[in-house]
């Protein structure tokens, strides 16, 4: 059976391996634990394509160990059991503990997360799960705190033209076509930054054309596009593609394109809780303080899905998706807490104001700690003016209110206020 490019492709050591550098670069920590031999059960947090799978299986190999894998779509508690089982029996004739990767670990229900607990923490196994979801939401407390996660970023447009290029000159049937790559935009488009997809989407392309001379063009790729597109999306593979276009639909106020979208995730038998999660961060990013109500909603919606399960919960989702997409929009918040941690990144940790130190002792109040604070519930309407900001950064303004009624009453409240410090 041929394999896919993507397989033929997959690197079998860490100098064949593209990107990661944060992880797996000579001076890091993952590495020197990875050249040391002893590496702890992880979590590799990222989103699809960036090579978890490979970095599982090279961590096995260059630890010499045998490795498990289990998928946590069609796995259950008794697979989870006999692989432990396979492990002890091993360690009978003092073998290294295999490695355990389990590959969509968020997809483990709670009973089949605590199955893994004793041989993890014992050392039967090393685990390694893989999730594109955050592990804080997905992995319960007691097994993550057994794990160290480690985050895989998206691959970088040089990372990617890095991957193409070898797959021209190192893959065997490839190499027996003179390939060109004239332009790479649609293509890296196409791919959305997922390595396996660019390569198959490359492959796939590359496959329908009947000469042996190809260049690959933006116009080429432009013409196979639809039969690519249809091609992943019976797969599964626009997952993240059709969560942007709810979210965006949503974003748009349009609740006719936002139910399509939804009712697309929903047929494609999408993690509901996945939706809702979606649906918090929208309400909070996208509508914010102009309707705070959106964010309850969200968050009841959340927990209603969480409790009654498929298929009533397509209501519960209905109903959130077309209160959010009717509801006003204000990113303020969005962008202000932006505009807040880029500063911070750029002028590092600045001192807290004296005034605003906490004194719960005798010398910190022979500092001054906290004297010259203003307790501004001792004011007219709880408010007097005083600094709360570093004096670097006086008067800088991070925070500005949308325009929609409820944003403009907070716009009012913080002239009233501050006069003109809140100049909007």
């Amino acid at each position: 059976m041929n394999k896919p490019l993507a397989e033929r492709l997959r690197p079998t050591n860490l100098e064949e391996y593209i990107g990661q550098s944060h992880l797996v670069g000579k001076e890091t920590v993952f590495r020197q634990a990875m050249d040391s031999g002893v590496l702890p059960s992880v979590i590799l947090w990222g989103p699809p394509g960036v090579g978890k799978t490979t970095l599982a299986q090279i961590i096995a190999q260059q630890l010499k160990r045998d490795i498990y894998t289990l998928s946590a779509i069609n796995s259950g508690v008794k697979d989870v059991r006999e692989v432990i089982e396979k492990a002890k029996s091993r360690g009978l004739f003092g073998t290294q503990s295999p490695v355990l990767f389990i590959d969509e670990i968020h997809r483990f229900s709670k009973s089949q997360q605590d199955s893994l607990l004793g041989a993890v923490e014992t050392g039967v196994v090393t685990l390694i799960g893989a999730t594109t979801e955050n592990p804080s939401f997905e992995v319960i407390p007691a097994l993550l705190s057994r794990c160290q996660v480690y985050t895989l970023e998206h691959f970088t447009k040089v990372d990617l033209q890095n991957l193409l290029q070898r797959a021209i000159s190192e893959d065997a049937v490839l190499a027996r076509k003179n390939i060109t790559i004239k332009e790479d935009k649609a293509l890296l488009r196409l791919s959305g930054g997922d390595a396996r997809k660019l390569l198959n989407v490359f492959e796939l392309i590359v496959n329908s054309e009947t000469s042996s001379t190809i260049i690959i063009d933006d116009t080429l790729v432009s013409r196979h596009a639809q039969q690519v597109l249809a091609s992943y999306d019976k797969g599964g593979e626009q997952h993240y593609d059709i969560a942007s276009a709810l979210i965006k639909s949503i974003r748009g106020s349009d609740p006719n394109a936002a139910l399509y979208w939804l009712a697309r995730m929903i047929e494609g038998g999408e993690d509901i809780k996945f939706l809702a999660r979606r649906l918090l961060i929208s309400a909070s990013e996208d509508i914010g303080n102009a309707n705070p109500t959106a964010l309850i909603m969200a968050n009841n919606c959340f927990q209603a899905v969480s409790s009654i399960g498929m298929p009533e919960s397509r209501i519960v989702l209905a109903q959130c998706v077309t209160y959010l997409a009717c509801s006003e929009k204000s990113n303020a918040s969005y962008m202000a807490i932006n505009k807040a941690q880029a500063l911070v990144k750029q002028m590092g940790a600045l001192s807290v104001p004296l005034a605003l130190r906490n004194a719960p002792t005798k010398l910190m109040k022979d500092l001054n700690y906290g004297k010259d604070y203003k307790y501004s519930h001792d004011f007219a309407h709880s408010f007097v003016a005083q600094e709360f900001l570093p004096k670097e950064i006086s008067g800088q303004s991070f925070f500005e209110p949308g325009n929609n009624p409820r944003e403009a009453a907070m716009r009012l409240f913080l002239k009233t206020r501050w006069k003109d410090k809140y100049r909007y």
